[in-house]
């Protein structure tokens, strides 16, 4: 839908709060899934955007610490 891959998504939501428009949706076992508001899908995408022009902002969680 955003045009993306799922990691690259999934880097950038990482860095998101609820305030940013970032739910979790839990189901009847527990199992949580990352779910975003109408306001989270636009921080979502204004986030991708500045990654795209400076992607060494985006620290990727496989980067050693």
């Amino acid at each position: 839908m955003l045009g993306e891959d799922e990691a690259s998504l999934s880097d950038v939501a990482n860095e998101m709060d609820a305030e940013d428009g970032l739910i979790w949706v839990y189901g009847p076992g527990g199992d949580g899934i990352m779910a975003f508001t109408d306001f989270g899908i636009e921080t979502l995408t204004g986030i991708i955007e500045i990654y795209k022009a400076d992607p060494h902002l985006l620290k990727r969680s496989s980067d050693p610490k």
